[in-house]
């Protein structure tokens, strides 16, 4: 049913419906491994809606899957912005793809800004903080 809603043409009416049935179909082929058809469908969203941080978190699953981390934590960099700083596992997702890609200062910022809103995070320290900083004095 989903696939034959991906072929519909976008309209104002039906944007809502559209948008969420197109995330929840790029979610599908994700996790099928169809990361092509589900960044196209991702694109098309973000035509329509560049607000959507759905998509871009969805955009930068596709790219760290691909091992394209500073691509990654572009996306999720926007999705992150577009959320508000506030989802702490966005800011996980964007802390680790900046660690991945030798961006540790990057890294330690988001850091400090997810365990300022949620310091019952702890993961982030563990993971990617505790990491990070000593590659900053090397």
């Amino acid at each position: 049913m989903l696939k034959r809603v991906a072929k519909h043409p976008w309209s104002l009416e039906e944007a809502e419906y559209l948008e969420r049935c197109w995330l929840l179909l790029g979610e599908l082929y994700i996790q099928a491994g169809s990361q092509q058809q589900a960044a196209d469908l991702l694109h098309r969203v973000i035509t329509h809606n560049q607000s959507s941080a759905k998509a871009y978190e969805l955009l930068g699953m596709i790219a760290e899957k691909e091992k394209n981390y500073l691509k990654a934590s572009h996306h999720y960099q926007q999705a992150w912005n577009l959320s508000g700083k506030t989802n702490p596992g966005l800011g996980y997702k964007l802390a680790y793809n900046r660690l991945k890609s030798k961006l540790y200062a990057e890294a330690v910022s988001t850091c400090q800004q997810v365990l300022a809103m949620h310091p019952d995070y702890p993961k982030i320290k563990k993971d990617i903080l505790d990491v990070a900083m000593p590659r900053l004095r090397s």
